[in-house]
């Protein structure tokens, strides 16, 4: 789970040409603006990640100008984006642990405070943005296909040593799964699964697509007990529609056969046999940390734009076969925002 809020060690601290009331400070891969002489380099503090939602607070006050937001679904609060100051982008915020007594003495770096401190994930509804009649959560065999950032796990770079990879595009638009079990056919965007009742696009495109009847085909072909796609929808209207897309298109990027995802060669394979489109895959390589050996590199490697001229939101980086990582408790992958795109498109 991804931590929000989080105790952290200021591994840097920079000064800002032309500045002389803040400074640059880095905590794990990102950089926050803070206020010049309120942190020492190898101090702790809490780091709030960007996307976070911080509650109404006195602590949280001085944020109420730039990041107060009041929405019929996640109420009253403060959202951080990616900010510029001084031509420095800041990701997020840090505070002194001093300012939350509710912290525990004993706490250390690393430690997730975010339910602590009532910090939530800035999220809208999918109702509000992808429609469809919401049946309940995700099936068991269908998970949230957040990636971790590289921002956020610096190390995840050095768990790709000697592995081959791949970078796919990070396509900008929702989070939308289709997946046969046990149970029937199921059709999901992030949080919850749809009924098939006419009301979601993304459903009628599935329908219209015939791939459900492609999935159960090759399930009993090839004796699979379960079959998970997962993909990106874009269309006008989705996301801004920065692809700048005339229609509808679902973008695969994870596929898992009896519960365990395939590589890169098998899902292009699989993509192929039911007539879908995976994500573009940019680069396939065998030495990522020579090529891009920091974040810094990773986040240059991001920049771009989509093929009709919208700024790319970034790149996923995975091994081109599953491998578990400790790091995330999971299997390897990370994703690289852009910079650019973040600072043009998080409003």
């Amino acid at each position: 789970m991804r931590k929000l809020a989080s105790i952290q060690r200021i591994w840097k601290l920079e000064a800002i040409e032309g500045a002389d009331r803040i400074e640059l400070a880095h905590v794990l891969g990102w950089q926050c603006v803070v206020n010049k002489g309120q942190f020492k380099p190898m101090d702790l503090a809490i780091y709030f990640e960007i996307d976070s939602f911080l509650p109404i607070q006195p602590a949280f006050e001085f944020l109420r100008a730039s990041c107060y937001k009041k929405t019929d679904i996640m109420g009253e609060g403060f959202r951080l984006r990616t900010m510029r100051f001084k031509g420095q982008i800041s990701q997020g915020l840090l505070m002194p642990l001093s300012q939350f007594p509710q912290i525990p003495a004993d706490a250390g770096i690393g430690d997730d405070v975010t339910d602590l401190l009532g910090v939530r994930k800035w999220e809208i509804e999918e109702r509000a943005t992808t429609g469809g009649t919401v049946m309940g959560t995700l099936p068991y065999d269908i998970p949230h296909t957040d990636e971790p950032r590289v921002q956020e796990n610096p190390e995840l770079i050095q768990a790709f040593a000697g592995l081959e990879y791949y970078i796919s595009t990070k396509m900008d638009g929702s989070s939308h799964s289709i997946g046969i079990n046990e149970n029937g056919f199921h059709v999901t965007g992030h949080n919850y699964e749809y009924k098939d009742d006419g009301s979601s696009s993304f459903y009628e495109l599935v329908k219209e697509r015939g791939y459900r009847e492609s999935m159960e085909q090759y399930v009993r072909v090839r004796g699979l007990k379960t079959l998970t796609i997962q993909g990106e929808l874009c269309a006008p209207g989705i996301q801004q529609n920065r692809l700048r897309l005339t229609k509808p298109e679902w973008y695969v990027f994870t596929i898992r056969e009896d519960g365990k995802r395939v590589g890169l060669k098998r899902m292009l394979t699989v993509c192929k046999a039911l007539d879908m489109t995976p994500v573009p895959i940019e680069e396939v390589g065998t030495d990522l940390l020579s090529k891009y050996p920091t974040v810094e590199a990773l986040l240059a490697r991001a920049d771009g734009d989509y093929p009709r001229g919208g700024k790319k939101e970034g790149i996923v980086i995975r091994p081109t076969e599953p491998i578990f990582c400790p790091l995330i408790s999971a299997s390897l992958s990370m994703k690289v925002v852009s910079n650019k795109y973040l600072l043009k498109n998080d409003a």
